[in-house]
């Protein structure tokens, strides 16, 4: 029997910060650590700070916050990268984290996860920006869409609505993953986004027979006030919308989900619940039909420069 350590962690940014939100993940990290976590997920862009701006503000007037944004965003690798991949080697913790990416002139939805030993094992981006993220984010590839092995298991990632794409999903279960790392934005969206939530994290660990650990983020009175001061929106769409949980593969809560304030939800996972919920249904096995339904999944990994080498004729040097 393997039993795991696990926290899903409901945090607050420093909001326009990136060394002051690192600093926090790394100090909640070392916190973490003190009550033998072995394996910790964190908000969805946590670091800097989810784009709420995109959500209540007009396209033509988010300009400068967008620019704020790009300044204060990730880049890889970075001083910023180290220090995590220093925490989650100093607690021997295996991190999974979203962080908006720089990427020359572009942002991305990224999920970066940290095996124990410090060693960044998976970066993936968000495949498909939501609604209004589409006017921060680009879209990422089908390189991601894998579970990796990691000193906990095997682990797979999805980033808030990617939870409502079937075949993204899918793509996961069919790779065996046991652990599903799962993160969304939190004070957003108000009750129904958090009911929602609730409802798209268990399905999975239904449909996928693994262990699911959900993190939302928290924004404070202060911030949400910060927040109304600099674009001029209500407080509505920036409230509710928590549910940091950790579910079974037997679709149970393992401990109370958090649905207000900073904390963590920390729970042991057997991961011989697994077998127990896959001799019942295994959808990537016994209980699938591939001669009826299958999945084609391009894992290309994509760029917008491809190089082609071709000889001259005297064959005797290389021209691009």
């Amino acid at each position: 029997m393997t039993v795991i350590r696990a926290a899903a962690v409901q945090i607050s940014p420093v909001l326009y910060s990136r060394e002051g939100t690192v600093q926090r993940v790394i100090a909640k990290i070392e916190e973490l650590a003190l009550r033998d976590v072995q394996f910790a997920t964190f908000p969805e862009t946590v670091i800097p700070y989810y784009p709420y701006f995109s959500f209540v503000t007009r396209p033509f007037e988010m300009r400068s916050e967008h620019l704020r944004l790009m300044d204060q965003a990730v880049t890889i690798p970075s001083p910023e990268i180290d220090a995590i991949s220093a925490a989650a080697r100093g607690a021997n913790m295996v991190v999974s984290i979203g962080v908006t990416e720089r990427d020359g002139g572009s942002l991305y939805n990224t999920q970066l996860l940290f095996d124990a030993d410090g060693t960044l094992i998976q970066r993936r981006r968000k495949i498909s920006p939501t609604y209004h993220e589409r006017m921060v984010w680009g879209q990422g590839d089908g390189s991601g869409l894998r579970a990796v092995d990691s000193a906990v298991g095997r682990i797979g990632q999805l980033a808030c609505f990617e939870h409502f794409n079937p075949l993204a999903r899918y793509a996961l279960i069919d790779d065996g993953e046991q652990i599903h790392s799962s993160m969304f934005p939190g004070s957003f969206g108000g009750d129904l986004f958090a009911q929602q939530t609730e409802i798209s994290v268990r399905n999975h660990a239904l449909e996928s027979a693994a262990f699911v650990v959900n993190a939302t983020g928290w924004l404070d009175a202060d911030q949400q006030a910060q927040i109304m001061a600099d674009t001029g929106a209500p407080i509505a769409p920036i409230s509710g919308g928590n549910f940091t949980a950790i579910v079974s593969p037997q679709g149970e809560y393992l401990g109370e989900p958090l649905r207000s304030g900073e904390g963590q939800v920390i729970a042991d996972l057997d991961l011989s619940l697994i077998n127990t919920r896959k001799v019942l249904m295994d959808a990537a096995g016994h209980y699938s039909r591939p001669e009826l339904l299958s999945l084609t999944v391009d894992r290309t990994t994509r760029a917008q420069l491809h190089e082609h080498l071709e000889l001259t004729e005297e064959a005797d040097h290389v021209r691009i």
